[in-house]
């Protein structure tokens, strides 16, 4: 791979006289940055007149590289830049690293030593990040590091003002990555482990002379190369040890059930266990994720209440004489009616991105076109219409789950029969799996979509995650989810890029997702996003459109089922890229945000409709092995048991023979979390525990209890390399199984 450099750019470090910073100025001048070498001079507590950044520009010179010097005071952030701009024409990277120490008892720290240090490290990294940001924007490109410390972390006797000023660094930080990530601009922060000025009598000599600063540099570099997309993260650092940090929360627990109870010391200090018990703890990442159990908490609450007040419910099964999540398994509501016209298509279709400069654009788009029609997903308009207006929450007898904690997790569509451009359908939902994954529950909820002459048009499956509400003692895995496969590790058979608008979001909530998530500014900020995000269904709805375009020829009657899984927010005017391989009739799928890298959608396929047939397996040339069936039941059961990588914490390669040839291999991955089943040999960089050969009818007859496992080993059918004890826990995803 290229080595990282950072020719052309322009990079401004404080404190860069000695220590950290000096290192910092040498590494990047040496890999070809231009250099202003900031340092107001002097010793650790800001006192001193001397030129040390005259010496740091004159080594990055005499080796070769451009520099320049600047003595002002970080206080004078605007200056520094401006020294910047004078030499160099733009500012491409900051380190704010400039800092002091005023260590007192903080009984005995005086106003002076408080505000001393936090004029240079927090009010200082502030005013010189506020003086480059505009510059940044308007080149849509920068990069930003804040030096935070471990004491900052975890505070520190005698540091009670650098400690404050550390921790507020890293919120000045996250702040500053939020709001300029869509103008390319990444602030991360580093708390670093360094022998330098402010720690040569603070650390004992022989732990100073190994945490060298040269070992904390190539951190700051890669997190400063316009290559790394990482942003708004922590991370520790020392001796050339690097790791990221992150905030651990507990579960935590209401204490109260509806609106109208009272909230108590005594409730508080009786739940004490729960609230301080850290097992599934969540990481919460963003003020979104962190905040969530109480953005719409009050709601559910009243919810609760109104439940509580009027028990009787016009809802269908359940579990009787059962209170938790348990209680929703069964719970059917409807069916709901929704009519809609050909108005209600065209809106779907414009607010998934559809144009009339599209290729057939025209037929969903104008309703006299001979072959206007509506799109695939348009199904998931009337079955989230019936969600909404039926109240399947509030019909959940013994259980009121905290919508504000809900996650969609997955999606899956299918078309029984070709949408009608108008029509009045009916919905209606039912709960087919509830499953206890310890951070929370799982609601598996089918709803099916009827004609007026009662004929089924589309079956849809919605796959819901409440954070928090597991360890109720439920099963851990089911069968009732469709499964999510992971995409060939080849080369994509198609690439299609859609770049999403400002207004994307308002328009897509015109077909009946008014989560104000996506439209109002304050309620994302309350949420922790810089703006409103596009609805996750927007993006599957875009993704259908590419595969539907390009395998389909547009032809809506040869597009069967999706399927998806939502891993990631996408902000209106990022461009979604959808990669597409197609294997017999199924064609895989995966979908990134180009302009960070991250993918918003995964373990994704849709089933098309080819010469009369649809796909029912991911199908490859070594489907026609009878084993192919088995690996794609495992891959089944995988799905099902999220927890089989900790049980397991193994890779198995699969070699199939067929007339002593190699007909086929399967990678079995159950050491990658969620784990996952793939056709082909190992993926770069990982290892195969055991290799298992056998032949294709022998591998059937073992899932199908025909022959038994030992004795295939002792006769030699069934030859093992590596770690063969490891096969041992292979036994629920080898079980014998009707459907292979």
């Amino acid at each position: 791979m290229a080595p990282v450099r950072f020719d052309d750019k322009v990079v401004i470090v404080t404190g860069a006289g000695g220590g950290l910073g000096r290192t910092y100025a040498l590494a990047f001048g040496a890999r070809g940055a231009k250099v202003v070498v900031n340092d107001l001079g002097g010793d650790r507590s800001g006192q001193g007149s001397s030129r040390a950044a005259d010496r740091v520009a004159y080594e990055i010179k005499s080796a070769g590289g451009t520099a320049v010097a600047n003595y002002d005071t970080v206080e004078d952030g605007d200056k520094i830049i401006q020294t910047a701009l004078d030499n160099f024409g733009r500012v491409d990277i900051l380190v704010n690293n400039a800092g002091i120490l005023r260590d007192k008892s903080f009984a005995r720290t005086s106003d002076t030593d408080w505000d001393m240090v936090h004029r240079v490290h927090l009010r200082g990294s502030f005013l010189v990040t506020r003086a480059a940001f505009p510059v940044m924007k308007k080149q849509n490109f920068g990069r930003i590091i804040m030096t935070s410390s471990s004491s900052g972390i975890y505070g520190n006797f005698g540091q009670s003002n650098y400690s404050a000023a550390k921790l507020g660094l890293l919120g000045l930080s996250n702040t500053i990555a939020i709001e300029g990530q869509k103008y390319n601009i990444h602030c991360n922060t580093v708390a670093p482990y360094g022998g330098t000025r402010l720690t040569e009598d603070v650390m004992p000599p022989d732990m100073y002379k190994e945490l060298k600063p040269e070992l904390v540099a190539p951190l700051v570099l890669w997190l400063s190369h316009e290559d790394c997309e990482e942003n708004g993260s922590l991370f520790e650092a020392g001796g050339g040890w690097f790791g990221k940090y992150r905030w651990e929360r507990a579960q935590g627990k209401f204490c109260r059930e509806t609106i109208n109870d009272p909230v108590t010391p005594e409730a508080v200090r009786d739940n004490w266990e729960t609230i301080t018990d850290f097992t599934d703890a969540h990481h919460p990442g963003t003020n979104h994720e962190a905040s969530a159990l109480l953005v719409m908490g009050l709601q559910d609450l009243k919810a609760a209440a109104s439940i509580k007040a009027n028990p009787t419910s016009s809802a269908g099964g359940g579990t009787a004489g059962v209170s938790g999540p348990m209680s929703a398994l069964g719970v059917t509501v409807g069916p709901e009616s929704y009519t809609y016209h050909p108005k209600d298509v065209i809106l779907y279709a414009l607010g998934v991105g559809t144009s009339l400069s599209d290729e057939d654009g025209i037929k969903f788009l104008y309703e006299n076109e001979e072959e206007f029609c509506a799109l695939p997903t348009f199904a998931i308009v009337p079955a989230q219409t019936a969600m909404m207006g039926g109240n399947l929450w509030g019909s959940m007898k013994g259980y009121s789950p905290n919508l504000s904690k809900l996650l969609h997790g997955e999606m899956y569509v299918e078309n029984i029969k070709p949408l009608p451009t108008s029509a009045t359908l009916s919905t209606e939902f039912k709960v087919v799996d509830v499953l206890d994954k310890g951070s929370g529950a799982v609601l598996v909820t089918d709803s099916y979509t009827k004609d007026s002459s009662g004929s089924l048009i589309a079956k849809c499956q919605w796959v819901l995650f409440i954070v928090g509400d597991g360890n109720f003692g439920g099963p851990r895995s089911g069968k009732a989810a469709v499964p999510l496969f992971d995409a060939p590790t080849r080369t994509p058979d198609a690439t299609e890029e859609f770049k999403t608008y400002g207004d994307q979001a308002a328009l897509y909530r015109l077909s009946g997702d008014r989560n104000p998530l996506h439209i109002d500014p304050s309620f994302a900020a309350m949420g922790g996003f810089s703006e409103p995000i596009l609805h996750g269904l927007c993006s599957y709805g875009i993704a259908a459109r590419m595969v539907l375009k390009r395998f389909c020829g547009n032809d809506v009657s040869k597009f069967k089922a999706i399927k998806t899984r939502f891993a990631k927010p996408v902000l209106p005017g990022q461009t979604l890229v959808t990669d597409m391989w197609k294997e017999g009739s199924r064609v895989f799928y995966t979908c990134r945000v180009k302009e960070t890298g991250k993918d918003c959608l995964t373990g994704g396929y849709v089933d098309i409709v080819e010469d009369g047939t649809t796909s029912t397996m991911a199908t490859s040339p070594s489907a026609k092995l009878g084993s192919a069936a088995v690996f794609q039941e495992m891959g089944k059961r995988i799905s099902q048991d999220p927890d089989v990588v900790k049980k397991v914490n193994a890779v198995f390669l699969y070699k199939i023979m067929v007339n002593k040839a190699l007909a086929g291999q399967w990678t079995l991955d159950l050491k990658t979390p969620p784990g996952s089943i793939y056709e082909g040999e190992p993926k770069s960089g990982v290892k195969p525990d055991v290799t298992l050969t056998l032949d294709d009818e022998d591998m059937v007859a073992l899932v199908t209890g025909k022959l038994n496992p030992q004795k295939a080993f002792m006769s030699g059918k069934l030859k093992v390399s590596g770690n063969i004890m490891l096969t041992q826990k292979l036994q629920g995803l080898l079980s014998p199984s009707s459907k292979m």
